[in-house]
């Protein structure tokens, strides 16, 4: 809730029959006011049932040995990904993509992305 609705809702609560009174209204705003931050902050850490991406770390390496000879100094992403709660320690998960698998993953994100983008345009 923005300060904007914040004020409305307020301002309909006190026009309602038993609702609350204007230094009521005064003292919820400066109390949202002082601890908006905290609250969010706490509303999303509420709101969270599964492990959260803490942190991603990537690089390219060459591989220098292989069963194959012909899979020698190829490229290889090494993806690392921090996953946890605020409360638990960290689990990591490291992904080794050649450049095939690479080029799937960016597809699969660009029509993520094109997903939420038609999503967030609709609503």
């Amino acid at each position: 809730m923005d300060f904007n609705q914040l004020e409305a809702f307020l301002t309909a609560q006190t026009k309602k029959q038993k609702g609350i009174t204007l230094e009521q209204a005064a003292v919820l705003t400066k109390f949202w006011k002082i601890h908006k931050v905290k609250i969010r902050e706490s509303l999303i850490n509420q709101s969270k049932w599964e492990n959260c991406l803490r942190n991603l770390s990537w690089r390219v390496d060459l591989k220098s040995q292989s069963r194959h000879l012909d899979q020698i100094n190829t490229p290889v992403a090494i993806v690392e990904f921090e996953l946890g709660k605020n409360d638990q320690e960290s689990e990591f998960l490291c992904l080794e993509l050649d450049e095939t698998k690479v080029n799937q993953l960016l597809k699969k994100l660009t029509e993520i992305e094109e997903s939420i983008g038609t999503l967030s345009y609709t609503n």
